[in-house]
């Protein structure tokens, strides 16, 4: 995969123009690339490569279309998660009864397009060798199956796990996490435990797994079945978001009732002036702003470090079939960083997209007085990314700030509006517009940079 001239390319292998010649032209591919489960994805002629200048030797270049905003599974809700698993599933079930299959399982094969899962990995379709077994199982287990339990069974949050964990989590590490009673859910015994007995008598030997199932006449109806249990089971799996202070922020706190109408009015005030092409809406809540963005923008992503906000805003969008607003779990205090080899397989989140747009609403005193950054640094910040900012400031007199402050020692002086107006002024920001909310305490700047 790489990016030529802002377009996504994939060069192929011979083997692999071989493998994409032949899966391309299956009705399954043909009808789930239609409907926009699979990337669409189109065969440049070698002219047009030439053309193009695109560096290497290849025996053939795929172009893709471009997902507007590349995430991770660490940033996912648990049914963003679910969804990306149930995707697999079902392209791996249509793939293998047209005897193709996929050669991993990894949920980076994923991205979303709003709340749309999309498979993107089109590198993996190859053909199914009779009697092979499904080599990615493990793959899956570790990567979606476990961590959508631990979420379901334990209230284990997902992001944290993957993150850490970029390759997954092992059986044994899953069982570990685990009462005794657990062992009688569902898929905790089948899809555990057994493999986890796999692992410690396959661990020290140098026999061929995948040739032993072979030789051994693992046949396609075995991987069907098996495919058909995991959808039934990752179907009914469920997590119930708990009650936070953040699940009924607008519609229960007084001063955020009563500015309200003045704030959204604000907000898509800002929008009209010019369509975007990417809005971030940072400590997005259940997504109200989003949305508002989202009517005059080509795409919006939500960020919120809650995850019961994320996941509930995802089932949402997800249930209107959305496709330009993005919900992500990303905690700015402590944001995904790069990772993978030499950085680079995983990316800032800063190095995936410019926006154009950013809302900073009811955000600032969190980072400030919650976080202990300071006021100049998150200035610094938001100047950092060249795009204009709708930024919400609550005074020290605001009751979330005094709720902040109630126990700690105010070491704050620099917290005040005044302040905050130099250091915007100071870091290339001009103040375009700006507006106090009926509340009194709070105070919207619409900031352009220069």
């Amino acid at each position: 995969m790489l990016i030529w001239q802002s377009k996504v390319y994939r060069a192929l292998s011979s083997q692999a123009v071989t493998d994409w010649k032949r899966v391309c032209r299956q009705p399954f591919f043909l009808r789930l690339s239609t409907q926009g489960s699979i990337i669409q994805t189109d065969e440049l002629a070698g002219d047009r490569v030439r053309e193009l200048g695109i560096p290497g030797t290849w025996s053939g270049v795929l172009q893709h279309v471009r997902i507007p905003f590349v995430s991770y599974p660490y940033e996912w809700s648990f049914s963003m998660l679910r969804a990306a698993a149930l995707l697999h599933l079902e392209i791996l079930t249509e793939a293998i009864q047209a005897g193709t299959i996929l050669k991993d399982a990894s949920p980076y094969n994923v991205q979303f397009h709003g709340a749309r899962p999309v498979f993107i990995d089109i590198g993996s379709f190859v053909a199914l060798t009779p009697g092979e077994p499904w080599i990615g199982y493990r793959q899956f287990c570790e990567m979606m199956l476990f961590p959508l339990l631990l979420q379901a069974y334990r209230r284990i949050d997902i992001q944290p796990v993957l993150r850490a964990n970029l390759d997954g989590i092992s059986a044994r590490e899953f069982l570990r996490s685990l009462s005794w009673r657990d062992m009688l859910r569902p898929g905790v015994f089948t899809h555990g435990w057994v493999q986890s007995v796999l692992e410690r008598t396959s661990g020290d030997s140098h026999e061929n797994t995948a040739e032993a199932l072979k030789s051994s006449g693992f046949g396609r109806q075995l991987i069907l079945n098996n495919l058909a249990r995991l959808t039934t089971l990752i179907r009914r799996l469920n997590w119930k978001p708990p009650q936070t202070q953040w699940t009924d922020y607008r519609h229960e706190l007084p001063h955020v009732v009563a500015d309200a109408a003045a704030k959204s009015g604000f907000v898509q005030s800002v929008c009209l002036t010019g369509r975007r092409q990417l809005v971030w809406d940072l400590g997005c809540n259940d997504g109200h702003f989003s949305r508002i963005a989202a009517c005059n923008a080509e795409y919006v992503v939500a960020m919120d470090q809650d995850h019961g906000c994320v996941e509930r805003l995802y089932r949402q969008l997800a249930s209107e079939g959305s496709t330009n607003i993005l919900p992500l779990c990303i905690d700015l205090l402590n944001p995904s960083p790069a990772q993978g080899w030499r950085g680079r397989e995983r990316v800032r989140l800063e190095e995936r997209g410019q926006p154009n747009l950013v809302l900073c609403l009811g955000l600032i005193h969190h980072l400030v007085i919650a976080g202990n950054i300071p006021l100049p640094e998150v200035v610094d910040w938001l100047a950092s990314l060249n795009a204009e900012v709708v930024l919400e400031f609550p005074s020290k007199l605001d009751p979330m700030v005094q709720g902040l402050l109630r126990n700690k020692r105010d070491q704050y002086e620099d917290y005040s509006l005044p302040f905050l107006e130099a250091t915007l002024l100071k870091a290339g920001f001009q103040i375009r517009e700006r507006t106090d909310l009926p509340s009194g305490e709070r105070t919207l700047l619409y900031l352009i940079p220069q």
